[in-house]
């Protein structure tokens, strides 16, 4: 499993909803900008990666059950989507790193013995 406090650490990332655990884990990353990939093939529980910052991005984390988002290039959603994300308990991470280089980081986490794919 891969701790939620691991990725804001290594991707040296801003958490935007303070009251979501730190300790959430999850076992599969998803990078996508298009959400109609995530609901199709990420898998419940997954973290996802995505340059996309709208209000789409939620509705489709709830749907899809996943656990996290990351959002990457320092892109930032609006305060409508971070409330959004607080009620539904959704944790929200933005770092400035491009997606390449955040999934290269993670990817380096699960050869590092975190379990994961």
């Amino acid at each position: 499993m891969i701790v939620l406090k691991d990725v804001l650490a290594l991707l040296e990332g801003e958490l935007l909803t303070p009251a979501c655990p730190l300790e959430t884990a999850f076992q599969k990353v998803f990078a996508s900008d298009l959400m109609s990939d995530v609901l199709t093939s990420a898998e419940p529980g997954s973290l996802l990666l995505t340059g996309l910052s709208n209000t789409h991005v939620v509705r489709t984390c709830s749907v899809a059950d996943l656990a996290a988002v990351v959002f990457v290039q320092g892109k930032r959603p609006a305060a409508e989507v971070v409330d959004q994300a607080r009620s539904e308990n959704l944790p929200l991470i933005v770092t400035k790193m491009p997606m390449f280089e955040a999934c290269f980081r993670i990817a380096g986490l699960v050869e590092d013995g975190k379990r994961g794919r």
